[in-house]
């Protein structure tokens, strides 16, 4: 519990912010959802045949996988609250136009005559009679619409929509820590609550009121959306620098704006924690970001999907600048000289009671453990695809797992062998055994920023800038970073700036 607090008394800005953030994305979606499902459930109410093949549609997009809605939606609308608010609108439809039409359907035959024997058409029975009675049913809708929305959004923040997501999302990447994880759900759960405690409050008064509680609820929620857009609003950045999910990317980002803001006029704007390689990549290529740190290895084996021409770190730079440039008109700069690349480890114990050097060694008893591999890892040629084909494995029982989730398993005696990054901290807190690669499977991944041809047209000063990095940062000197981040909680742009003013980068 001491911790715990600890941990909140730490990130009281952060858990502000992203509870604010969180409260933004699932208002404005429910108020979306809202103005979509309540006019096509009461014209549904007019057309009854074609009432359930649309209900029944709505219900088909409620089995869709959160995630896959996201990715879908990245290469049309890019990173951040658009798609993000799109998705959680067609999750928030389903509850409220059922409602909506069973609301209306389910309202007294003898009524609807009583106010068609007074004269009344259709459209001032559905006004006078039938809505009124029908509101605290479509209240309800809205209820649930909005517990489905607020615990949906916590997905959004892998796609830089922000909310408490980062937080949860931020305790994983860290080793699965429990203190972080319960400072993103706890207030998410408690938002839904208090969301639907308030939103219960109009279902009631929407018995004596009517419509008129809806249209006040409306009118909150938009005055609590686009209340901050009025004080002050946004200014729009010269620059969004994108990184992917962990404490690496989060720190080379910042050193990126920290270099840039002092050697230019330019404003940056960071999105850090965009989730895997195919998010942060498909929002370079859309326009979403303007920079992000790539991995030479990456840029060949998964953008260019190619084999590494040769294994010597120039060579594979050189291949992997000239193949961006030529299949994507993308520019990568120089790289900094830590190479983060893939690894298998185990434990001490496990590799010398089985004598396990080398990644072909791993064949003396694949049929009694179990890995536990990131689904990148498991997927990629320089993964465990290429160690089934170089070293001919097939180990018996493969989990996939996040990032930060593999080493508390293998700590745990869940799995045996992982993948990892050869700057990760946790390898030398964990004192693990690295698994040789003799045949040299994992290519060099050296990070450098990667930026459209168009950006650096735009802003040529930018070469010059970031290439101060090229050639710095050992694997030694990140992985120590990436330890103050992860293991001493740390903020990332402190971390950043310090490395920055030691080397004579910025002034101190």
């Amino acid at each position: 519990m001491g911790e715990f607090i600890s941990v909140f008394q730490n990130r009281q800005d952060m858990l502000l912010e992203t509870i604010w953030e969180h409260l933004q994305v699932s208002m404005l979606s429910l108020i979306i959802a809202i103005m979509i499902a309540v006019p096509l459930g009461l014209l549904l109410t007019r057309f009854p045949r074609v009432a359930e093949p649309i209900i029944g549609l709505s219900a088909v997009t409620q089995t869709i996988p959160s995630l896959a809605v996201l990715a879908f939606l990245i290469p049309f609308f890019g990173i951040g609250t658009t798609p993000a608010i799109i998705a959680l609108t067609i999750y928030g439809l389903l509850p409220i136009l059922r409602n909506t039409y069973t609301g209306i359907e389910e309202v007294e035959p003898a009524l609807k005559e009583a106010a068609t024997g007074m004269g009344m058409n259709s459209c001032k029975r559905l006004t006078k009679v039938e809505l009124p009675i029908a509101m605290p049913v479509i209240m309800a809708g809205i209820r649930t619409s909005m517990v489905l929305i607020v615990g949906t959004t916590t997905i959004a923040a892998l796609i830089g929509a922000g909310g408490l997501g980062k937080l949860i999302l931020l305790g994983i990447d860290r080793g699965a820590d429990l203190n972080l994880i319960l400072l993103g759900a706890i207030p998410a759960a408690l938002l839904a609550i208090l969301l639907d405690f308030i939103l219960r409050g109009f279902e009631r008064v929407s018995r004596r009121a009517g419509f008129k509680s809806l249209t006040a609820m409306l009118i909150i929620a938009v005055l609590i959306v686009a209340g901050p857009f009025f004080i002050s609003p946004a200014k729009q950045a010269d620059l969004t620098i994108g990184g992917k999910l962990g404490s690496e990317p989060a720190i080379l980002i910042n050193m990126y704006k920290l270099l840039i803001e002092e050697e230019t006029d330019l404003t940056v704007e960071l999105e850090s924690g965009l989730g895997k390689t195919a998010f942060v990549f498909s929002a370079l290529k859309n326009g979403s970001i303007d920079i992000y740190p790539e991995f030479t290895g990456t840029a060949i084996v998964t953008h260019l999907e190619q084999e590494t021409d040769s294994n010597e770190k120039s060579d594979v730079y050189e291949q992997a600048r000239q193949g961006m440039e030529e299949q994507y008109g993308m520019v990568m700069l120089e790289p900094m000289t830590f190479n983060n690349t893939y690894a298998v480890a185990t434990t001490q114990e496990l590799a010398q009671e089985h004598h396990l050097d080398t990644i072909g060694d791993l064949r003396k008893v694949e049929n009694d453990i179990t890995a536990g591999f990131t689904l990148e890892f498991k997927d990629r040629y320089d993964g465990y695809v290429g160690m089934q084909d170089i070293y001919n494995l097939d180990i018996a029982d493969v989990q996939t797992m996040e990032p930060g989730i593999r080493q508390e398993a293998l700590a745990n005696g869940e799995v045996d062998v992982i993948d990892a990054y050869a700057t990760d901290s946790y390898m030398v807190d964990m004192d693990l055994t690295i698994l040789d690669d003799p045949k040299n499977l994992f290519p060099p991944y050296q990070g450098g920023p990667l930026m459209r041809q168009d950006t650096l047209d735009k802003y040529p000063e930018l070469e010059d800038t970031l290439n101060q990095l090229g050639g710095k940062i050992t694997d030694d000197e990140m992985r120590q970073m990436n330890y103050e981040v992860e293991y001493e909680d740390r903020d990332p742009v402190d971390v950043a700036r310090d490395y920055l003013e030691n080397e004579g980068l910025i002034d101190n």
